[in-house]
């Protein structure tokens, strides 16, 4: 049985993490991932990840495989999740985190790959590695330090506590928290996203993705770039077209 789904509808593409009874991330899922993320159709406009069952979206690493590990052994258990997370964070379509349930270690680490993060009420977010005595090693320490700020990261991780779902958007680890289904609201962001222009929206994804990684000027200087690419494609003619003839424009796929 597949630990990973994979689903389309409506150009919308849904990743089911399942693999009961947490959903927890062993090497044969993240390969299964791995996999999957360099097979998915440029033909897919938005990308929703989710956890099966009702306990958890992903309750983290399976902690049955690191009893053995060594130095060697596990710097490359984290490298390889860092690989699949890369992966993913690097897809050029937006990658939207429905989060119900636990999002703890691991699981909240893919969580951070994605691009922004919906989560139910009841959902319960943690990187609690330091309660074994280990580190986040899929990109927690990096990532979350990056979204909320260094202080936070380091409260957050040094603790090991979990927080709620509304904590989390007060801290800016989640964008949308919902009394309903996170994988409906997210889906309404996913059709939100597809109605824009797609070429753009990719662009956008680039520029914050790769700005951050690099000084305020070369930042600035891959925006003007990725603008001016822009400016040669059909979008943009119909965009502008569609708002100075007051309609709605008809944008291509990517």
């Amino acid at each position: 049985m597949s630990k990973v789904n994979f689903s389309v509808e409506n150009q919308i593409g849904f990743i089911e993490i399942n693999n009961p009874p947490v959903n927890a991330l062993d090497q044969e899922l993240l390969n299964e991932l791995s996999v999957l993320l360099d097979n998915i159709s440029n033909e897919i406009d938005v990308l929703i990840i989710s956890g099966a069952g009702e306990k958890a979206f992903v309750a983290g690493a399976d902690i049955g495989e690191f009893p053995q590990l060594s130095k060697e052994t596990g710097e490359q258990l984290s490298l390889n999740g860092q690989r699949v997370f890369n992966k993913l964070e690097a897809m050029p379509q937006p990658v939207i985190a429905a989060i119900d349930g636990f999002a703890l270690g691991g699981g909240l680490e893919l969580a951070l790959a994605c691009d922004f993060r919906i989560a139910t009420t009841r959902s319960q977010l943690g990187l609690p590695e330091v309660k074994l005595g280990i580190i986040p090693g899929y990109g927690g320490t990096q990532r979350l330090a990056r979204l909320i700020g260094p202080g936070k990261a380091k409260q957050f991780i040094f603790s090991g506590e979990f927080i709620s779902a509304e904590q989390a958007a007060q801290i800016g680890l989640v964008e949308e928290v919902t009394n309903e289904s996170a994988i409906d609201e997210a889906k309404r962001w996913a059709k939100k996203i597809q109605s824009r222009g797609l070429i753009a929206v990719s662009a956008a994804k680039r520029a914050i993705h790769e700005g951050l990684q690099t000084t305020l000027q070369e930042g600035l200087a891959l925006e003007a770039k990725l603008f001016g690419e822009i400016c040669e494609t059909k979008d943009k003619n119909e965009g502008v077209t569609a708002f100075l003839e007051k309609r709605e424009p008809k944008f291509m796929k990517i």
